[in-house]
């Protein structure tokens, strides 16, 4: 469904079980930075009514994703940690050129967008599936449901603004260039990393 190119490996779970806090803190800022996109993308694009609409929704979801992760992290006896760079993101975001028409501008980015939560649905289909600790993996069940959602929102969009044709490929060769980012990834406690 997802279409991705390279699935994680399993072995990504075993990473993580050591290090949940650092997971955890990982994915607090994953959830903060989808809601500064939800707010960036009303921001940039204004005049598209239905997707400002959506965008509203999908940033109150996204604080409430960041609030839950947070609560979760306290109830552990932890803290929040400091925020780290996402070198996936930071990859992503070379593929396309930067210029370009706003129409073009919204589709790429709408495009990342539903990469980005894509990518973040199967891994917490992982962590559902793999995690030891049964209350975190029901934990990331929930909320592997709702990236799926937000990942066919997105990409809806794109086919709804850009050109079908046109946005269909720039998916398919995006989604072969992140096939070649996960290949060096997959090796620490990030969501994406």
């Amino acid at each position: 469904m997802l279409g991705l190119k390279l699935p994680t490996d399993p072995r990504w779970v075993n990473i993580v079980e050591k290090n949940i806090d650092e997971i955890l803190t990982d994915h607090a800022y994953c959830e903060q930075k989808a809601a500064s996109t939800a707010i960036s993308l009303i921001v940039s694009f204004p005049e598209y009514t239905e997707l400002v609409e959506e965008m509203v929704a999908l940033s109150r979801e996204e604080m409430g994703h960041f609030k839950m992760v947070h609560d979760l992290i306290i109830a552990r006896g932890k803290k929040l940690g400091r925020d780290r760079k996402d070198e996936y993101v930071l990859e992503l975001v070379k593929f396309f050129p930067k210029g370009g028409s706003r129409t073009t501008q919204l589709v790429h980015r709408l495009l990342y967008a539903a990469l980005i939560e894509a990518r973040s649905c199967e891994r917490f289909r992982l962590l559902s599936e793999e995690l030891t600790d049964k209350k975190l993996a029901d934990f990331y069940h929930k909320l592997m449901i709702s990236e799926a959602g937000h990942y066919t929102m997105f990409l809806k969009f794109a086919r709804q603004y850009g050109d079908r044709e046109e946005v269909d490929k720039k998916w398919q060769d995006l989604l072969t260039y992140e096939a070649k980012i996960m290949e060096n990834l997959s090796k620490s406690e990030k969501v994406h990393g």
